[in-house]
């Protein structure tokens, strides 16, 4: 199996800046381990801004086939977390799939 990336998904969700440590801990305990399971990595990025806290989960792919399989086969469906609806200020409707063209890290 590659391990170097090709593929990287990308997922933006936003909340209410007084429940973004809360949606965090959820999101850390809930929607990062299964991508940790099956991807080659993730990331969880967090945007704190006046009222509302943006986070952003990166997944990275060996190819198109090994997303989709952990997809089940929709690689642009979302698939929300049970209390996304209750967390979340909208739920988002599409995730972002991207070719990784440059991947270095440890650089400096």
């Amino acid at each position: 199996m590659p391990t170097n990336p090709s593929i990287a998904r990308i997922w933006r969700g936003r909340t209410r800046r007084d429940i973004a440590d809360s949606y965090e801990q959820y999101l850390r305990a809930e929607g990062i381990p299964p991508l940790e399971k099956t991807a080659l990595g993730v990331q969880l990025l967090r945007e704190d801004l006046d009222e509302e806290t943006w986070f952003t989960t990166i997944s990275y792919w060996s190819d198109m086939q090994a997303m989709t399989a952990f997809t089940k086969a929709e690689p642009t469906k979302v698939h929300h977390l049970d209390r996304d609806p209750e967390l979340l200020i909208e739920l988002p409707q599409t995730v972002e799939i991207h070719r990784v063209l440059v991947d270095r890290y440890g650089m400096r």
